[in-house]
């Protein structure tokens, strides 16, 4: 995950360099109060939408491919936790926890959100240069649009990355089962959140860039 980010932040300087001035210098909206009715014809998810969500954050080309083999070899060459080792087996251990904690949590904010209408997808930013862009990236890890169209605090990612967390103690080794370990979990899932958006948001340019389609 930290090195996602990493390469996320490495490139996207470059590309914010050819941004248009006009789009450089267009005043932004406060970090938390910048409303949501900018973004056209929103409409609320559907159940097959979340459904889908879950699917793709979860069990998608990037998690299960990319941030999953990143994050599990991360632990195993440091060995935390210490009771996987640093064998295949360990990697294969870590890579089982990161999936069944990820699962869980994206259940309770795909399922909990349905309730009072929060929406767990990422939309770019309707404003365009990298320091507006990039402001949007860590607001909305902390907010969600609703049925009304204006953002409002992510609630249920809140309680979805908090309870994974502490509720992942029950099956996870002794070394990292603890309150502690818990909260260092919850910090990294915003991070994670993130992590995410900062790929949705400056990828697909990057990639145009890059390999020029």
């Amino acid at each position: 995950m930290k090195l996602l980010f990493a390469v996320c932040l490495f490139l996207l300087p470059a590309f914010a360099q050819n941004q248009s001035t006009s789009e450089r210098d267009a005043p932004s909206q406060p970090l938390l109060k910048a409303k949501i009715g900018s973004m056209a014809n929103y409409q609320s998810p559907t159940t097959i939408d979340r459904l889908k969500w879950f699917t793709v954050t979860t069990a998608g080309p990037l998690s299960l491919l990319g941030v999953g083999p990143i994050s599990s070899g991360w632990g195993t060459m440091l060995d935390k936790p210490k009771e996987y080792g640093t064998q295949w087996e360990g990697f294969g251990q870590r890579y089982g926890m990161r999936l069944t904690g990820l699962s869980t949590g994206n259940a309770m904010e795909a399922s909990l959100g349905a309730l009072w209408g929060e929406d767990p997808r990422y939309f770019p930013s309707p404003r365009r240069g990298f320091g507006p862009r990039s402001k949007y990236v860590i607001r909305s890890a902390f907010l969600a649009p609703r049925r009304d169209g204006q953002w409002h605090p992510a609630y249920a990612r809140f309680v979805g990355n908090v309870g994974s967390s502490f509720l992942s103690n029950t099956w996870r080794a002794p070394s990292e089962n603890g309150t502690g370990s818990a909260l260092i979990r919850v910090v990294w899932g915003v991070l994670g959140d993130m992590a995410g958006n900062a790929y949705a948001e400056f990828w697909p340019d990057v990639r145009k860039k890059v390999f020029h389609h």
